[in-house]
């Protein structure tokens, strides 16, 4: 079956209002890079199609010291506009510069592994997601919205506006392993904000993709962190423990063994920046 119709609404109640209108028939898409490989493939065919292009959601903007990104903001965007380091770091990891003028950073949302870089970043600054429907609005923790693979808590007839987070405050550092220095699938990607009281750790947050179902925090080496001093035996530590939580898998890119041990090297990595 071929697609039956596409529709482009011009605002955000007018998408909602489609979305409620057609339910699971109706395809949502924005930059179209996770969607449109499926579809010329003939795995996915979707009956009805909705562009999010023209609906507004393409402003970053700053609200009460919080950041607010739409969710059709492209990567390349992300580069161009934001002066936040590890959000520019991690959009510029994701592709080549032909795919990051079309991804976005709600698509980015529903990558999966080893994909969904920018992700990563987002569950590092503790980002919340923005849900509209005809119910209402929600805000979620980017962290509560990944249920498992390929799942999230996204609820029929809703739709990602956009991403909600606050302006580090804390120490960033950005770290993706892949087989090639640029445009390649991740092996492990490591984002990590640590606010510190001198030496001692105060809050910290350390997010992993390329090594679960989707990209994850490492809750476990976060509370062994907290309250420690950041040196190398607590870098150690939180970088084993780390390694033993994620859930690798194997794939054309490397097997769970290797992730998981590469695990533990980049999260040493990017606390040891962290420290400096």
């Amino acid at each position: 079956m071929t697609t039956q119709a596409y529709y482009l609404p011009q605002s955000i109640s007018e998408a909602v209002r489609l979305l409620d209108e057609h339910g699971p028939a109706l395809l949502v898409m924005a930059g179209g890079t996770i969607a449109m490989p499926l579809i010329n493939e003939g795995i996915s065919m979707p009956e009805k199609v909705m562009g999010l292009r023209h609906a507004g959601l393409d402003s970053i903007r700053r609200i009460n010291g919080s950041l607010a990104i739409g969710a059709t903001v492209t990567l390349s965007q992300v580069q161009i506009e934001q002066e936040i380091r590890i959000l520019v770091e991690a959009a510029r990891s994701v592709g080549g510069w032909a795919l990051r003028n079309m991804g976005t950073v709600g698509g980015n949302l529903f990558a999966p592994p080893p994909a969904g870089d920018f992700a990563t970043a987002l569950l590092a600054l503790d980002a919340q997601v923005e849900l509209v429907s005809k119910a209402g609005e929600r805000l979620i923790p980017l962290a509560d919205f990944y249920t498992g693979f390929m799942l999230t808590d996204l609820h029929q007839g809703e739709l990602v506006t956009g991403v909600q987070l606050p302006v580090p405050q804390g120490k960033t550092v950005y770290l993706k392993y892949g087989r090639r220095h640029a445009n390649t699938p991740s092996i492990v990607t490591v984002a990590a904000q640590v606010l510190l009281d001198g030496k001692k750790v105060k809050v910290p947050r350390l997010a992993l993709n390329a090594v679960g179902p989707h990209p994850m925090r490492a809750l476990q080496a976060e509370k062994a962190l907290t309250g420690a001093i950041l040196d190398a035996a607590a870098i150690a530590e939180a970088a084993k423990i780390a390694a033993q939580e994620c859930e690798p898998f194997t794939d054309a890119v490397a097997s769970d063994w290797y992730r998981r041990k590469m695990v533990e090297v980049y999260v040493r990595r990017a606390l040891e920046q962290i420290a400096q």
